[in-house]
């Protein structure tokens, strides 16, 4: 069997949406990066919280988990944000730039289309911050036939907790004593 992917999405997850005032979460330090394609003169300011590096690193790398970048982001996951927070290099699904214009265009997050068929039967633990409730039913129906699936959803506001972190180890412990 292989070991469960744990997919960490980026926006609203590791660098959190400002407050309606415009406010970032004090434990956050702002970046400047240049994603690729944008031009040098349009960089985009991130506020990412370092302790997120530390923590991130200790379950990325306890062999309990194959990471994978799912986000937007794409080759810039490991290339600008992974290095900020110090974490170990890993890879990421190559999503589409789809043309949509909400994230949900069919009532669900539009990476499922791509994340179910990559996953086949493997076992998931996905932390996204824009999870619908067929995305839920969608975990549910994985999880019963056989392909255990943990969805996590931060609030886009604050980010990642180490309440999240906690329940993945938890999910990931139960995994270890079902096999």
């Amino acid at each position: 069997m292989h070991l469960p992917y744990l997919l960490l999405d980026i926006d609203g997850v590791l660098i959190p949406f400002p407050a309606a005032d415009g406010t970032t979460p004090s434990t956050h330090v702002h970046h400047t990066v240049l994603p690729t394609g944008r031009p040098p003169d349009k960089p985009v300011d991130v506020w990412l919280d370092p302790n997120h590096g530390d923590v991130l690193s200790a379950l990325l790398t306890s062999g309990l988990i194959t990471p994978m970048w799912c986000t937007s982001w794409r080759e810039d996951a490991t290339a600008i944000i992974g290095p900020l927070l110090g974490l170990p290099r890993f890879p990421h699904l190559d999503l589409p730039r789809p043309r949509i214009s909400t994230s949900h265009p069919n009532g669900y997050l539009w990476k499922r289309d791509y994340v179910d068929p990559w996953l086949r039967s493997a076992p998931a633990a996905w932390i996204d911050d824009d999870f619908t409730a067929l995305d839920h039913t969608w975990a549910a129906e994985r999880t019963a036939r056989g392909a255990p699936t943990l969805l996590v959803q931060p609030d886009p506001n604050h980010g990642l907790q180490l309440s999240h972190l906690t329940e993945v180890r938890e999910w990931l412990g139960s995994q270890s004593a079902a096999a």
